[in-house]
């Protein structure tokens, strides 16, 4: 057996992580207050097999290098210093570790009390030391072989932000049912790249496929005591290393080759990634990675009280990017992923938190002035979800340029719009136009606005107009969990019914949203399978059922889910074809009108009044292209009643799209008032 202790050298401190070079590896950790650091070796099988002290401490890194190791090579570390919780120090070298810049990792948590540095059942909990070694119970890191790829040659689509729209979704909730995929590809990287997946999101019109997190993390144990998992993966513990559950039998060449697939399709892939916080928790957490690294560099903790945690997530810690290798660990992860695996961007869960400092949110905190200034991120699509739970944390608006952000004002205003709520309007005609009361500020446009009525957290889009309360029981929380502020209505029964009448109500509400999600300014975000109409039973809050619950289900669809399709491929090639739904600037030239049914322009007097909801809008753009519409009027109708609306007489319209009949063929419009019906949206444009 070779001994490396006996040969290991100086090595590198510049590049961080397990690094492959020159016949060896370079082996480098940041701790700014570790006394000592041992990598530690293991066999395939998980024996560990040698411990070798780092012999170098540079500029707070610890390295070495060891000639002769390989890639394929498993590791971890231990790391050692103060156990002294009271001033934030929690080392305690009998707890493996997960290096930070892990590529890949091998192997699950085995939970117990093993991942804990402290005695568990002492009364005095996290100050009470634990000897127990975590090593048999936890993941091992593996030496990965650099990824190679030429940007040159394997360009990413880049599609304009105004022509984007973006698709969310989950690796194995979109494929573990779909009946093309085989049955070993179900669930993985390669199943959501299996050609029929590709196609079928090629069809929709989509750009961007927008992936639930992907960095590894593992399954909690309170939720393996219930028989759930940790299904979004929103508790990442690598930051470097793919969820190696979506692996498939390529391993990591598998997601590699998923990325090119959509890529070669002319489809974006956009991570949703999670550097708010990390699976350790708080101070009675599990000791994984950075807590037993230098919990006091990596995390935030109370001043004065350096024991307890900042918890501005509200999952028990905060990472915290003030400290500038903490900064550096998370824009080399994001440079990893964009160069290394070429993805197109970013959406930041719980993005404020990256913009905080010690007082607080600022736009020009070190995290948002590092990407601004990086030559690679500061090209990527990044989209930030600009609330935390902290002071200060909500930010819709508050974002620097060249950022788009989650709008969840438009899915609000939209909700209770299309509900017939009394004073919605002015709102919803701000957030049909881009929310330019918003985002019409410092040179952003109206991309900048991420338009959404549902995403994975909430309801689906049917379960909007099904239910009037969540229903979360499958959870093992009593209900108690998730929004419950849902904005929703049933219209006469809580879920599934045989009413006729209250499924084509249903079904012209999730009509509506679509159209208007799709016809707004601003960008759209669909989620996945809401296109068909895809339920979770009520369930608003998904997070732990990895299970048919979430999953998508392809197959015995009813009739209407594929004319909900049909519609919505439609509405999506309309706004494709078409820059006057889509408008890239707040200044293109572009005349906005809104009118009221009287069809006169809409007065102060209107605006004012709460009750007067229906209203139109006419768009004009003289500069259009020649085979581009460029006149349109959108009726809106949220009441339960029909409408006479006069329509403007300078010209003939043609119908396009009413949301009252999906089936309806284009054809022009004789009479001077139009009769708008009940619950609908309306899309006419100028000539015959």
């Amino acid at each position: 057996m070779t001994n490396y202790s006996s040969s290991i050298q100086a090595g590198d401190h510049t590049v961080l992580g397990a690094n492959p070079d020159d016949g060896g590896v370079n082996f480098a950790l940041f701790s700014a207050h570790a006394e000592r650091v041992e990598l530690c070796l293991f066999s395939d099988d998980g024996t560990e097999i040698e411990r070798i002290d780092l012999p170098e401490n540079t500029n707070e890194i610890w390295h070495g290098f060891i000639p002769g190791l390989k890639p394929g090579a498993l590791y971890g570390y231990r790391v050692h210093g103060p156990y002294d919780p009271e001033n934030g120090h929690r080392f305690n070298p009998n707890k493996l570790l997960v290096d930070p810049y892990a590529r890949e990792l091998v192997g699950e948590i085995k939970w117990g009390q093993a991942q804990f540095a402290y005695r568990m059942d002492d009364e005095e909990k996290d100050l009470a030391f634990d000897e127990t070694d975590s090593a048999p119970s936890m993941p091992k890191c593996r030496v990965v072989d650099p990824v190679q790829f030429d940007r040159g040659k394997e360009p990413g689509p880049m599609i304009p932000w105004s022509e984007t729209i973006f698709y969310e979704t989950h690796v194995k909730g979109f494929t573990q049912l779909h009946p093309a995929v085989p049955a070993e590809l179900r669930g993985t990287f390669e199943g959501l790249a299996h050609k029929d997946v590709v196609s079928y999101v090629k069809s929709l019109g989509i750009t961007s496929i927008e992936l639930l997190p992907i960095h590894w993390f593992p399954d909690d144990s309170h939720l393996l005591d219930k028989g759930l998992k940790n299904y979004w993966g929103y508790n990442t513990l690598g930051f470097f290393a793919p969820a190696s559950r979506y692996y498939g039998p390529r391993g990591l060449a598998g997601l590699r080759d998923m990325i090119r697939t959509f890529h070669d399709a002319n489809i974006e892939v956009i991570l949703d990634v999670v550097y708010n916080h990390t699976a350790e928790g708080n101070e009675l957490g599990p000791t994984l990675s950075f807590k037993g690294i230098d919990n006091f560099s990596y995390y935030r903790t109370l001043p004065g009280q350096a024991r307890y945690y900042i918890n501005d997530t509200g999952t028990g810690n905060t990472v915290n990017t003030s400290h500038p290798r903490v900064l550096q660990m998370v824009t080399d992860s994001l440079r990893y992923w964009a160069q290394s695996m070429h993805v197109d961007g970013f959406r930041f869960d719980l993005g404020t938190i990256l913009g905080r400092e010690p007082k607080g949110f600022d736009q020009r905190s070190g995290f948002f002035d590092a990407i601004g200034q990086d030559p690679i991120l500061a090209k990527m699509k990044l989209v930030g979800e600009p609330w935390d739970i902290g002071p200060g944390g909500y930010q819709v608006g508050g974002f620097p340029p060249g950022w788009a952000e989650w709008n969840d004002k438009y899915r609000d205003t939209l909700r209770d719009y299309w509900k017939d709520e009394d004073g919605t309007m002015q709102e919803f005609a701000a957030r049909i136009l881009g929310s330019g009361d918003i985002y019409d500020l410092r040179g952003r446009r109206p991309w900048a606005s991420v338009n959404f009525i549902t995403a994975h957290d909430g309801f689906t889009l049917n379960d909007l107009v099904s239910y009037n309360e969540k229903h979360n029981e499958a959870n093992g929380e009593d209900n108690q969990d998730g929004h419950d502020d849902n904005r929703s209505f049933n219209y006469g029964a809580e879920g599934p019914t045989d009413d006729e009448a209250i499924n084509a109500a249903r079904d012209r509400q999730k009509r509506n949203f679509l159209a208007s999600l799709f016809l707004s300014h601003g960008t759209p975000m669909l989620l996945a399978g809401d296109e068909f109409g895809r339920s979770q039973m009520g369930n608003n809050n998904g997070y732990c059922q990895d299970s048919d619950l979430s999953w998508v289900h392809w197959d015995n669809l009813p009739p209407s889910a594929e004319q909900l399709r049909e519609f919505t491929r439609r509405l999506i090639a309309l706004r494709q074809e078409h820059s006057i739904f889509r408008r890239g600037s707040w200044r293109d030239g572009m005349h906005l009108t809104w009118l009221n049914p009287t069809g006169g322009v809409q007065s102060e007097e209107h605006w004012s009044d709460p009750g007067s909801t229906t209203i139109g809008l006419r768009l004009s753009q003289p500069n259009g292209s020649a085979d581009e519409m460029t006149d349109v009027l959108l009726l809106f109708n949220p009441h339960d009643g029909d409408v006479p609306f006069s329509l403007p007489d300078d010209t003939a319209w043609t119908l396009l799209v009413s949301t009252a009949d999906p089936t309806a063929k284009e054809g022009s419009i004789t009479a001077e008032e139009y009769k708008l019906p009940s619950r609908s949206l309306v899309l006419l444009r100028a000539g015959q």
